[in-house]
């Protein structure tokens, strides 16, 4: 029977993708159903019921429980250990340290880098800084475990100390290594920074430091160990689960195979589960010695010690500019450290300098040394907030000795490409004038100028609240892919979907934006397709989630699988239903025709697909467009209320405007946005590592009492999500970019500049605290 003419649907009817022809690039989509749309977690029951199964969750039969004792001392060797009387207590079953035969005796804290000279060892005699692992146990319960750590004897000969990286050059400080405290200095030049300086009509200078931050996710460091014969596995928290493959597996001298790492939920990382830890070998030492499955979480007070931190850094810009807002030229010097080995001390620190805004005379020297303090890791965009704290505060000093406003003087320097790479290659897309702009104009900057501002050496406003407002720029170095990655979709008789992935989800919600990208293609919700991720046992290979790559690298990837899976199913169809191919589409379980409403059939009901059982779509990540940088751009503004009595700085609200491509999801984005901000307020307010740096070298605030996270009270009611949405083929076929790290790198220097909005003073030192703003405001006053 013939159709009737009056219900043909045309193509734009369905909101469905059409599939790429062969040889061809999937385009960006132009309308989508499910991607970018605000919809829930597809984990949300699972994680708000509690029912969501954590590495510390894992409960195995018969299983043991390990503890790690770290040295108490900032600096010692190891004179005698004496473990007898510990391995003689009820319930322990293990303990090991010093030499331990089964492990390579060189451990590197900054793995997947070319190996440093320097390296310690999984239990080193020489205890370098407070925390590193002496000796470890294992007990029928934690209580068992904890008793048997004190019960070994551990003599030390105490050895003078470094803390404070300021003094680890100076003649006559103590050596953290044999060979000297520097780790190594970087030089970096473009153009002549002499005749940039001379070029210019003023010309600043100052120098900035930034404190140590301590990494504190909301779920501490650790794994479950289990042997199965000569197989090894892992339950553990990580941001990839092929990267603790790879670090145990050369550890233990196994091969990949007989390593299997096992991830599902993490409660937070931050680049400080980016890596295998020395308690996942541990774990696996003592799984092995005993014959029995292992779970050893880190306590909270020994995570501050030994998983890592955003290195502390001493920065110098000077810097140069013409009456018109045009960089003349920068010159920034930085002193940091990545503490008692080398983890990247300054890595990163230069890149806003070096990329951010259009100079042409760029000269750059970073120095690392070595303290004795644990030693860093990456945490959120590695070293940029550091170089935004003094680059971004200096922008402002500029553009008021000019007389033009903070935004106007970032606008005019925006640049077209990539300054600090080879070439200076373009740009993917470039967002920041947008960010400036559209930023600007939704927080109401030039508005609010108006109403604050403190005349030069006095506080805005009257009475002892006085307001300001601030902003900053950023750009991150990565955001773009970091293949390979491999994805499948499979698709079974009965029309359901597994997406299976090496990715972890690091609770930024990538299993359900990888859901919405399946889903978009294969027309379905995306909640009903389940998911496999980060095994190495059964998920496809994908390097860690980290340096907001995942969504830019797994998302094209996932999209080209589910496009496989689709073009198989659309051939079974069109014989089937004696149809085009190209004529049909597939929607809500169903394969329709776009012309012809009478051909349509269920996707369970197509016989090739029952006879075929399952379809199978693999798909990868391309590598990025060559000749183009792909870079995510920022620009966040706020206002702040001080009181000039009591120093306390409340920040009233907040905006951040965000080039990070295609947002995925809506409701994941702004919670990226807001968490990133949020962090980025801590730099700038209260977080701060304290070492006793003249008597013992000891981590003074090793809790969350005393280390200081901001809380809901300090984060302002009033926070927007801006994003600037720029799409292009060159970026990805899903065209998105990163959105983690950011959201992060120019949040202090937004607070400290809207700090001096308000009182006339710069803060150049972090965190903002009450008794540094309060001594800075009383020699305000002296000087009149």
């Amino acid at each position: 029977m013939a159709a009737n003419p009056d219900k043909h649907k045309q193509p734009e009817a369905f909101p469905a993708p059409d599939p790429p022809r062969a040889g061809e690039t999937a385009k960006l989509w132009e309308k989508t159903r499910f991607v970018g749309k605000p919809f829930p977690r597809v984990d949300a029951y699972e994680r708000l019921s509690g029912s969501a199964v954590y590495p510390a969750d894992v409960r195995l039969p018969n299983m043991l429980y390990g503890a790690i004792l770290g040295s108490p001392h900032a600096n010692a060797r190891i004179k005698r250990l004496d473990m007898t009387r510990a391995e003689k207590m009820p319930g322990v079953r293990a303990v090991i340290g010093g030499t331990v035969p089964e492990a390579n005796p060189a451990w590197h804290y900054r793995q997947g880098r070319p190996a440093m000279e320097v390296a310690g060892k999984l239990f080193d005699p020489h205890c370098r800084f407070e925390g590193d692992a002496v000796a470890a146990v294992a007990a029928e319960n934690p209580y068992q475990a904890q008793d048997a750590l004190r019960a070994i004897v551990v003599e030390y000969e105490v050895l003078p100390f470094v803390a404070d990286e300021r003094k680890a050059l100076q003649p006559g400080a103590p050596l953290v290594h044999g060979e000297g405290n520097l780790v190594q200095t970087d030089r970096y030049q473009r153009g002549d920074v002499e005749k940039g300086f001379a070029e210019a009509d003023v010309v600043l200078q100052e120098t900035y430091r930034s404190a140590c931050e301590l990494h504190t996710p909301m779920e501490p460091h650790g794994c479950v160990a289990n042997w199965e014969r000569d197989r090894l596995t892992l339950w553990e928290s990580t941001q990839g689960v092929f990267a603790v493959q790879s670090g145990v597996a050369e550890i233990l001298g196994l091969p990949l195979a007989k390593v299997r790492v096992i991830g599902g939920y993490m409660g937070g990382g931050f680049g400080s589960k980016l890596q295998a830890g020395k308690y996942s070998v541990i774990a696996a030492l003592l799984a092995r010695r005993t014959g029995r499955p292992v779970k050893l979480i880190l306590p909270r007070e020994q995570t501050y010690l030994a998983v890592g931190n955003r290195p502390p850094c001493n920065m110098r810009l000077k810097a140069g500019v013409r009456k018109d807002g045009t960089l003349t030229a920068l010159d920034f010097s930085v002193l940091g450290t990545g503490g008692a080995y080398p983890a990247g001390g300054t890595s990163l620190v230069d890149w806003q300098v070096r990329d951010l805004y259009s100079c042409p005379n760029v000269r750059i020297e970073t120095t690392d040394v070595y303290v004795n303090a644990g030693p860093a890791r990456p945490f959120r965009a590695p070293g940029h907030p550091q170089g935004s704290w003094a680059l971004e505060q200096m922008m402002d000093a500029l553009a008021k000795a000019i007389r033009m406003d903070p935004v106007e003087f970032r606008l005019k320097n925006v640049p077209s490409g990539s300054q600090a790479r080879e070439g200076m290659p373009p740009y993917a897309t470039t967002g920041l004038r947008q960010c400036l702009e559209e930023g600007a104009r939704a927080f109401g900057w030039k508005e609010a100028r108006q109403k604050t501002g403190a005349p030069p050496g006095k506080a805005s406003g009257e009475g002892h609240l006085r307001r300001g407002v601030g902003m900053a720029s950023g750009l991150w170095v990565a955001g773009g892919a970091m293949p390979p990655s491999t994805v499948i979709v499979k698709m079974f008789s009965d029309g359901s979907v597994n997406l299976n992935m090496g990715a972890s989800d690091i609770g930024t919600g990538t299993k359900t934006i990888m859901a919405a990208v399946a889903a978009e293609e294969l027309g379905m919700a995306p909640e009903s397709i389940q998911i496999e991720h980060a095994d190495t046992g059964t998920t496809q290979y994908t390097r860690p989630s980290g340096g907001s790559k995942t969504v830019p690298t797994e998302s094209p990837a996932v999209r080209a699988a589910a496009i496989h899976v689709k073009e198989q199913l659309l051939s079974i169809a069109a014989e089937a239903l004696k149809a085009d191919k190209a004529d049909l589409a597939v929607m809500d379980g169903r394969v329709l025709s776009r012309s012809d409403d009478s051909k349509s059939a269920k996707i369970a009901d197509l016989a090739g697909l029952k006879q075929r059982g399952v379809i199978v779509g693999i798909g990868s990540r391309a590598p990025d467009p060559p000749g183009k940088v792909v870079n995510p751009f920022a620009a966040q503004f706020c206002e702040v209320e001080v009181n000039v009595l009591t120093g306390e700085v409340r920040i009233l609200r907040f905006l951040g405007a965000h080039d990070s491509g295609r947002v995925m999801n809506r409701l994941t984005y702004d919670n990226q946005v807001f968490g990133g901000i949020t962090m980025g307020i801590g730099f700038a307010l209260t977080e701060c590592r304290i070492l006793d740096a003249s008597q013992t070298g000891k981590l003074l605030n090793r809790n969350w009492h005393d280390y200081k996270l901001p809380t809901v009270l300090d984060v302002p009611a009033e926070m927007v999500s801006l994003p600037i949405e720029i799409l292009s083929p060159e970026i990805n076929t899903t065209g998105a970019k990163g959105l983690g790290e950011p959201v992060t790198i120019p949040t202090a220097a937004a607070v400290a500049n809207a700090v001096y909005d308000a009182t006339g003073v710069r803060i150049t030192e972090s965190p903002i605290s009450p008794m540094q703003l309060c001594k800075l405001l009383s020699e305000q006053l002296k000087e009149g």
